[in-house]
């Protein structure tokens, strides 16, 4: 259920924060898919439109040609991009719908849960203690660090506590909205150890640009200790 869901065509679109999540890959090519699309049909534009530049340019002795748009000759220059951009949308389509329900809709059964919970202008974690589950005596909150095991499938649910806010893992290719009253969850699989940035994605306010924690990715046995030396006595 974690596996990408097509090859990855390329290590990372951007090499400046490579793909840390399961799902990181996916939505690397399929950006890496619509920007080749789109970049294939700006130059096959550019070039048919400097082509009709000189060929109908003005020639001395030649009168000007009058194009009314019902000519069928005329039309299929229309019609036929028109025709084939619209397959390509919709295999554009095909491809993000399968991605969404792979990130977004078909969530996998979590090995950990944490709590995310945003607020002007920081981030408070709630992770589950020694004995494993949340809302219990024995939960570790943190302030803008959030500690989670490489390779485990985690489950996030999150809110706001005053006004929207948007979490956002770059390096995870993850973003999901916080709203105040409202509880929404998703999750990922974090793949390498190290630490990344978290950022908010949504303006909330004078101190927006300055609310940022990070994600410190531990092996098994470095998690264990974390919570061994964290988990309230």
């Amino acid at each position: 259920m974690n596996e990408p869901l097509f090859p990855h065509l390329v290590e990372s679109i951007n090499l400046n924060s490579p793909p840390v999540s399961s799902f990181a890959g996916d939505i690397d090519n399929l950006i890496l898919i619509i920007g080749i699309i789109v970049m294939a049909w700006f130059f096959a534009a550019l070039g048919l439109f400097l082509y009709f530049v000189v060929k109908f340019r003005e020639k001395p002795g030649q009168k000007s040609m009058r194009i009314d748009g019902y000519n069928p000759q005329h039309k299929r220059w229309i019609t036929y991009p028109h025709n084939a951009v619209l397959v390509f949308d919709v295999i554009i389509l095909i491809l993000a719908v399968r991605v969404w329900n792979h990130v977004k809709i078909d969530q996998p059964e979590p090995n950990d849960t944490v709590k995310v919970i945003g607020q002007r202008w920081a981030w408070t974690f709630q992770h589950a203690g020694k004995d494993g589950k949340l809302d219990t005596v024995d939960d570790i909150k943190t302030a803008d660090e959030l500690h989670v095991k490489v390779g485990d499938v985690v489950r996030f649910e999150g809110t706001s506590k005053d006004v929207l806010h948007s979490f956002s893992v770059p390096a995870f290719r993850l973003k999901q909205d916080m709203i105040p009253g409202r509880w929404n969850s998703g999750w990922f699989k974090a793949q390498k150890t190290g630490t990344y940035d978290i950022q908010c994605t949504e303006i909330c306010g004078i101190g927006h640009g300055v609310m940022f924690a990070r994600v410190v990715i531990e092996s098994a046995e470095d998690h264990d200790k974390w919570i061994a030396a964290n988990s309230p006595r």
